[in-house]
């Protein structure tokens, strides 16, 4: 099988797995974190500000990205396969192809921050941006064929995943805020669960060290157990109301 048609095959299988991907990195970062004593203060206010801003930043892209994503288009797609009725061009798809790869990978960036170990950081971003450009390879192997010259007209004017210019271009449908609370209210909740997980596992680390007892040191600081409950709360709450009612659904918006 030629190399090109190997990476696609490996990318699409790639992209039928994404979602697990937590569970390869978390328990990777955990272990990272236990066994390094060399890692920043996870206590230190500036040093977790930091890490949660640029988690924050890789949400604020992905909102920002399904804000304006309307019904149909190629930004969702499902782990059955490509679904695509028209080009997503607009909006943050005029900045870059893959908007949500690039918001995904700001989150991630804040959770390895917190582990405090740069090797494992620059690892895994090495190893992110592989894995997400296979999956993207296969993506626009079948916005092509599907779109044609539309769609070279588009890619060639627009870089993969980091932006040329920041000059905004209307994507011609209002700010749906209820489209990125219905999409976005499990990634978030996911990406809070793992800061805790990091930052109770530095405790534990420390606690341990200090010779306290296992189930003394396993707890999370003060803040992260606030922002888990306040995270809990809206996990609940939204998911209560993309269940069991219709309040968040928006007129020719995604409802997946």
């Amino acid at each position: 099988m030629p190399l090109i048609e190997e990476m696609e095959r490996t990318g699409a299988w790639l992209f039928r797995w994404r979602g697990f991907l937590p569970v390869v990195l978390i328990p990777a970062a955990l272990f990272v974190v236990y066994t390094d004593d060399n890692s920043p203060a996870y206590n230190d206010h500036c040093w977790l500000a930091l890490c949660l801003g640029v988690g924050f930043i890789g949400q604020i892209i992905r909102a920002f990205t399904i804000a304006y994503v309307p019904k149909g288009t190629s930004g969702r797609n499902t782990s059955e396969g490509q679904v695509a009725e028209t080009l997503n061009s607009k909006g943050m798809y005029g900045y870059v192809r893959h908007p949500l790869y690039t918001g995904n990978y700001f989150m991630w960036l804040g959770i390895l921050l917190l582990t405090g170990n740069w090797i494992f950081i620059i690892s895994v971003s090495i190893a992110f941006w592989i894995y997400y450009t296979l999956i993207a390879m296969t993506e626009e192997r079948f916005l092509r064929g599907k779109f044609g010259d539309t769609y070279l007209t588009w890619a060639s004017g627009v870089p993969a995943f980091f932006p040329r210019t920041i000059k905004w271009g209307s994507p011609g449908v209002f700010f749906s805020f209820r489209n990125v609370l219905k999409r976005e209210y499990n990634g978030a909740f996911a990406m809070v669960l793992s800061y805790v997980a990091i930052d109770t596992m530095h405790v534990f680390r420390e606690g341990m060290n200090s010779g306290l007892n296992w189930h003394e040191s396993l707890q999370p600081t003060p803040f992260m157990q606030s922002l888990l409950t306040l995270a809990s709360i809206a996990f609940l709450v939204l998911r209560f109301l993309k269940k069991q009612t219709k309040s968040l659904d928006v007129e020719g918006r995604e409802y997946t």
